[in-house]
């Protein structure tokens, strides 16, 4: 559906280096990453605004990369809404289509049956100022859906609204998509929300992509230090793989994990908090190993808490707050984390 092929473009000081990317039709794809990574500037070039020193973008099979932005069949939606404050919600939703020509009597069923699919049929004969940030926010999706956009390219739709905003936001651009099976490209820089959208996430930093894969791709096999942290592993460390099978011990700061892997020497090992499991006894298991450690941290978070046991080295855990409540965990007292063999990702 959309393929980047080593895309170079030069804005000043930042660049974008050799990016590629295939976007299948119909997939809600995320590009995630921190700020400054170069992701609304990716997103910018895909719609024709940035001109591009190297590399191709192509859509359907075809060449787009020097064609005019409205010429693309590209809808784009800005975190800061971009509505005109003097036009009504149903002047700015049909803004597009009076610049297409469309004829009025389609203007009209276009714009209602959009307005009924983002939730703003009543809101049509308002101005933006009069809106809330979900209002507005859901006005810019139907302008920009209101044209039937081969591709929707949102630029990090969510991120100025209040958490309860945020929430029925993200509800409805999953309906949508699911409703319409529009291909979509969610720029963030929220981990979570790549996690509850995306069919599959690109992650940059620096002006390139460093992996490409599924949620689960991206949250349990990072394929450096910098994904790794991003994904919120929390547990990072460098060890040292023993042994000559398939199922090795790696030494991390004196802990010794079996883990799964054709690595040796120095290497990298990352574990996700929510795949230990604490515990006031010693678990005995075959399928992975019991440490004994010492909680020197608690961080509520929530619904969850986050409790620091160090073994050496620190291991992060994941609770929920029932379970905090019902081991009795303090700090300073001596616990048991058992990880599995299988939640021990190296690389």
């Amino acid at each position: 559906m959309i393929k980047v092929s080593n895309l170079s473009v030069k804005l000043g000081d930042f660049s974008l280096q050799d990016v590629n990317l295939d976007v299948e039709s119909g997939q809600y794809f995320i590009v995630l990453g921190p700020t400054g990574a170069g992701k609304t500037v990716l997103l910018e070039t895909i719609a024709g605004l940035h001109p591009v020193v190297n590399g191709t973008v192509s859509v359907e099979g075809r060449d787009i990369t020097h064609l005019q932005p409205e010429r693309r069949a590209l809808g784009i939606v800005y975190q800061d809404h971009v509505l005109f404050p003097h036009l009504s919600v149903w002047e700015n939703v049909a803004f597009g289509l009076k610049s297409a020509r469309c004829p009025k009597q389609d203007i009209r069923a276009k714009i209602e049956k959009v307005a009924q699919l983002v939730n703003i049929d009543h809101l049509l004969q308002r101005k933006p100022h009069g809106l809330s940030g979900g209002e507005r926010q859901r006005v810019s999706l139907a302008r920009a859906l209101v044209t039937e956009p081969k591709v929707l390219l949102l630029d990090e739709p969510l991120s100025a609204l209040d958490p309860e905003a945020r929430e029925k936001m993200q509800r409805q651009l999953a309906d949508i998509h699911r409703r319409l099976n529009v291909t979509i490209i969610h720029v963030t820089h929220d981990f979570e929300e790549a996690l509850s959208l995306g069919d599959r996430v690109a992650v940059m930093n620096r002006g390139g992509v460093v992996q490409v894969g599924t949620p689960d791709d991206i949250m349990r096999r990072p394929n450096s230090e910098f994904v790794a942290g991003f994904a919120l592993s929390r547990n990072l460390f460098r060890g040292e793989v023993v042994g000559s099978e398939d199922n090795v011990v790696v030494n991390v700061g004196g802990a010794r994990i079996t883990a799964q892997t054709a690595s040796r020497g120095t290497v990298h090992v990352s574990i996700r908090p929510e795949d230990i499991f604490i515990s006031r006894e010693s678990v005995r298991s075959t399928a992975g190993d019991c440490l004994r450690g010492t909680i020197t941290d608690v961080v509520g978070k929530g619904s969850v808490i986050y409790v620091v046991v160090d073994v050496p080295p620190q291991f992060t855990c994941l609770v929920s707050r029932q379970s905090f409540g019902e081991l009795g965990l303090k700090t300073g007292m001596d616990v048991y984390i058992t990880i599995r063999t299988s939640a021990v990702h190296v690389f």
